[in-house]
Formats: structure tokens, C-alpha cells, sequence
């Protein structure tokens, strides 16, 4: 598989987003924090870019803004470059509040040993759920995986659940190899679909949040294409605590992001196709276990996500 981003740019590029963060750990025999619960005066929130960072920030901006008043104490709201950049920005200290995609939470857990504590309830007031799909032109004459064999394949993003493993997974499920076809990653969700609507690719991977975003903006018609592949559904996006952080504090998180009112979190929960939404609810390891056993199947390392 052809990696357009190389190991050395990406670390790189995650050394640079810890660092813009402006909010470093203490080295030992440093100042301590300003104090137990408001560590530093402020609170650093990452968020995988998951869709076009300039729409996430002011979504995520509005539960950073609740979660502010509830902490007493400013939870800043910073777009990270990649999964990579999150994940050391949480080992180094930089972050304290993370948001993860499925297969990201994986190896956040055990790089920067960070706890799941809430993701997005459905009007029912369960886990949401989203699925991953693979995508070709209606007259491609492409009918199901197999007949991708010669052919393009646009994913999204290094160590991305619906956009990386599961589509490479479906692949290998399929009977083809690496070698039996050109996957290629675009740099995002949003990306790889703009690859397969303007004919640069023969498929591409498509999960269901950014289908449901690109078909309200009017940049997908789903009649126009056909589904090829289809993943089991997949438990949405935690939202993670540093594992090292205060005790007091991770209750206090914990107790602010399951007050966090429905219309709270509209504007973010319509990027992860969550329509209505419902409250915030609690999760642990345990609701992600499949995503560590896709980790194992695969034989994913740290590697393919930085």
C-alpha cells in the first residue's frame, strides 16, 4: 500500500501540533500545576480531523464553551493534524481531553493510556453507531470487491477505523493483496470521496457520517453510485481522558460531559451521523473491544498510525 504521507513527515507534523498546543507537561522538579482541576489555568481538548477542521472547530467550540462554565475552568478546542499528533499530544501531557475515531482509541489506550468516558447517545439514549462502505461509479461496471482487482482505491487516513482498517480488512477478506490493486490515501474522509465524484479513482471508501454530511451540503447523490462493501456497525468516536490526570478532575470531566444538554451537542453530532441526538453516554474499553481485536487480526502497530 502506497503511503503518500512518509513515517518521518507525519512524526514531524505531530511534533509541531504538540507543540501549538502551548500547554506542556511539567518536567520533574518543575512548577506544579496552577491547580488540581484546572491544570495549567485551561483544559486542552484534541479532535481527530475527522471532516474540514474549519467546520469542527466552531461545532466543538460550543461544547468546549459548556464544558468551561461546568469545569470552571477554559477548555480549549484544538483540531489536531492527524492520529499520531493526538495520541503523543495526550503521552506528553499536552492534552488532557481527547476525542478519538474507534481504531485512534486503540492506540491511544495503550501508547498514552487514555480512558474512554462518554460518546454520542442516540435519541434512544444508546451508543450511535456508523458504518464504513466502499463506493464505485453506478456505470463502472464494479459490482463488488473482487472486481477491484487492477483498479484505484482511495482510503482516507493513516490508522483510520472506517477510512484505513476496515476497508483494507474487506480487501484482504476478498481474496486481493496489496499487489492486486492501488490504495492510495486522499488525506481524509471528504477527501476520498472528491477523489471517486471526480473520476481520479475507481472506488473509494466512504463511511456513513461522511455520507450523510455530503449528501445534506449537496456533493454526493447516492443514486448516481453503488455500494460495494458495507462494514458491521461501528461504535462512534470516544471522548478520552489522559489517564495520569487528577482523580478529582476525571470525575468532574466525567459528571460535565453526561450533563452535556442534546442541543449542546447537535453540531458536532450531525458530522458523526447522530440525527437527533440524545445525551452524552458513558462508555468504557469494553464497548471498543472489537476495534482491539481488528488491531489483532490486522497485525496493526503503533506504525500504521504514525
Amino acid at each position: 500500500m502506497k503511503h503518500h504521507v512518509t513515517r518521518a513527515r507525519r512524526t514531524l507534523l505531530a511534533l509541531t501540533t504538540v507543540l501549538s498546543l502551548g500547554v506542556t507537561a511539567c518536567a520533574p522538579g518543575g512548577e506544579s500545576a496552577d491547580s488540581d482541576t484546572c491544570p495549567y489555568g485551561k483544559i486542552a481538548f484534541g479532535v481527530e480531523p475527522f471532516e474540514d477542521p474549519t467546520a469542527l472547530e466552531p461545532a466543538y467550540r460550543t461544547i468546549a464553551d459548556d464544558l468551561s462554565q461546568s469545569l470552571e475552568c477554559k477548555v480549549e478546542v484544538q483540531i489536531v493534524e492527524d492520529y499520531a499528533a493526538e495520541v503523543l499530544a495526550m503521552r506528553n501531557g499536552s492534552l488532557i481531553l481527547g476525542q478519538f475515531g474507534p481504531l485512534g482509541y486503540v492506540f491511544a489506550s495503550s501508547e498514552a493510556h487514555a480512558e474512554p468516558v462518554v460518546s454520542f447517545g442516540n435519541a434512544d439514549g444508546k451508543l450511535s453507531t456508523y458504518t464504513a462502505g466502499i463506493w464505485v461509479k453506478k456505470d463502472s461496471g464494479i459490482t463488488n470487491l473482487t472486481e477491484l482487482r487492477g483498479k484505484q482505491l482511495a482510503l482516507g487516513g493513516v490508522g483510520s477505523t472506517s477510512g484505513d482498517a476496515l476497508p483494507r480488512m474487506a480487501v484482504k477478506n476478498a481474496g486481493l493483496s496489496d499487489s492486486d490493486l492501488t490504495m492510495d490515501y486522499a488525506g481524509g474522509h471528504p477527501e476520498a470521496l472528491l477523489a471517486l465524484t471526480n473520476g481520479a479513482v475507481d472506488a473509494a471508501e466512504i463511511n456513513s457520517q461522511t455520507l450523510a454530511t455530503a449528501q445534506a451540503d449537496g456533493r454526493f447523490n447516492p443514486n448516481d453510485y453503488r455500494q460495494i462493501w458495507e462494514s458491521a456497525p461501528i461504535p462512534n468516536d470516544p471522548i478520552t481522558v489522559a489517564g495520569d490526570a487528577n482523580p478529582e478532575l476525571k470525575k468532574r470531566i466525567r459528571k460535565a460531559l453526561l450533563s452535556l444538554k442534546p442541543e449542546t451537542v447537535k453540531a458536532v453530532a450531525s458530522y458523526l451521523d447522530v440525527d437527533p441526538p440524545g445525551p452524552m453516554v458513558p462508555v468504557t474499553k469494553k464497548d471498543y473491544q472489537q476495534l482491539f481485536e481488528l488491531r489483532d487480526s490486522l497485525g496493526l502497530t503503533t506504525e500504521d498510525v504514525q
